[in-house]
């Protein structure tokens, strides 16, 4: 393990934050930058919608998959190089996608860029954990929100600069954000202490089941369109259990399948944060696609249209962190799960003839639900588990998180197969207002009267 650190090495606290935070927006960025570039590399490939499905869903099986691995690798051997070497990744594959002859070479660089960018997350907050004492949680906080809501921008990022230079354009916009988050690493990140006793123990076997069983759901979820596929239903569900029972009797476990088990409220969070980011996420994917396909709109408009998103899910931030701190959890995170049921009765209005106004005025309502349930989740989450299990605990939350797109993007694959149009896009949202109402139980159920839970939600 890495020695203790002294908070006195950091020479300054505010541009030791800002690498930080530089670094973990690559993530989400790039998981949507991609969404309004789709079309234009589906006809440069020669794509069909299912390929198309598993470049965007290979990225988020490699985050998962690597999210809880490079974090205890960063605790063992360096924060600061693994943030490093996360940032090179991604330096690396960003250079080389642009040049892309086929999907497959452009499949594997996404896999590099996936990798470089999930080392980022666990390991800027382990590093922040170790030399920001004074508002750490406030810290943490604050890059969590990074972490998830920035990706509400990368649409409109990518929409915006594909009208001037295609889709290899949004692999360049990560230099400017990998130098300078490099560049303040490197000057004000500490260097690493190792101890001598490094106890780290490579589970390799349960790394390999989650990597199985996440995705063979994918396959199963992806083979759907075509009927039910029995025996993907089985192999998934049998690695599933595999990888339970392996991880329950494991010391040294890849995903602490004890810890979520002995905590159902930690649990039911994560499951809540998982079908909120289906919510989020599949929006997303098939809006751009449908504004571009089917309503006509430029990549340039697209993105515009795309931002009501990303502004009311960001500005709805703070206000949602101030009611919760005034009134507690229940009420605003009620009031997210109900504007959310709104927005996808609302998403149902959309059609080929919409005027751009109202598809405005109906995607605002979902970041407005989707900024107060992000910040009310997590936050939520931290008042369950102690300053010892916030690392565990924020990188589980992180792997919900991709697990939820990937169930977003096996849902967009399903019903978008046959094409895209105005019954698909209805589908979905059907689809997306059944999440809607299961969230609400789930939402009663965390933030009920507990012994020792205030209304300020301490």
């Amino acid at each position: 393990m890495l020695a203790t650190k002294n908070v006195s090495l950091v020479k300054n606290r505010n541009f030791l934050i800002v690498a930080i935070a530089l670094g973990v927006i690559l993530n989400p960025l790039n998981t949507t930058m991609i969404t309004v570039a789709l079309p234009e590399i589906k006809n440069e490939f020669l794509l069909t919608s299912k390929d198309i499905t598993w470049l965007i869903a290979s990225y988020f099986i490699v985050s998962a998959i690597f999210l809880p691995l490079i974090g205890k690798l960063s605790d063992n051997y360096g924060r600061k190089k693994i943030f490093l070497f996360g940032l090179l990744l991604v330096g690396i594959s960003s250079f080389t996608a642009p040049l892309s002859p086929n999907m497959p070479f452009l499949l594997g660089m996404r896999t590099i860029q996936a990798i470089g960018t999930s080392a980022l997350y666990p390991a800027g907050i382990g590093i922040v954990r170790s030399y920001i004492q004074k508002n750490q949680n406030r810290v943490i906080g604050t890059l969590s929100v990074f972490a998830t809501t920035s990706a509400a921008f990368g649409p409109t990022i990518s929409g915006l600069l594909i009208q001037q230079g295609g889709w290899h354009v949004i692999f360049y916009v990560n230099f400017p954000i990998i130098i300078i988050s490099a560049i303040l690493a490197v000057l004000f990140i500490p260097n690493d202490v190792r101890s001598t006793n490094n106890t780290f123990k490579w589970d390799g076997i349960g790394i390999i089941l989650f990597s199985l069983f996440i995705t063979c759901w994918m396959y199963f979820f992806q083979t759907l369109a075509s009927g039910l596929n029995v025996w993907a239903l089985i192999g998934s569900l049998v690695l599933t259990f595999l990888f339970y029972f392996f991880e329950k009797k494991k010391a040294g476990p890849f995903i602490d399948v004890i810890f979520l088990k002995n905590n159902p409220n930690i649990s039911l969070v994560y499951v809540q944060y998982i079908l909120a980011t289906v919510i989020f996420f599949a929006l997303l994917l098939s809006m751009p696609i449908y504004l571009q396909s089917v309503i006509k709109l430029s990549s340039q408009l697209t993105g515009i249209i795309m931002l009501s998103i990303s502004i009311f899910s960001i500005v709805t931030t703070p206000l949602a962190t101030r009611w919760i701190d005034k009134s507690g959890y229940r009420k605003p995170l009620l009031t997210g799960g109900i504007i959310g049921v709104v927005g996808g009765v609302l998403l149902l209005t959309i059609n080929h003839n919409s005027p751009l106004y109202w598809i405005f005025i109906v995607l605002s309502t979902i970041g407005l639900s989707n900024g107060i349930l992000n910040i009310g989740l997590q936050t939520r989450l931290y008042s369950f588990v102690s300053v010892a299990e916030t690392g565990t605990a924020s990188g589980l939350f992180m792997t919900s998180r991709f697990i939820g797109n990937i169930l977003a993007s096996s849902v967009f694959g399903v019903i978008f197969a046959a094409g895209v149009n105005d019954t698909s896009q209805n589908w979905l949202t059907i689809i997306l207002l059944i999440v809607s109402f299961i969230l609400l139980p789930g939402i009663l159920f965390i933030t009920k009267k507990m012994h020792g839970d205030g209304s300020s939600a301490s």
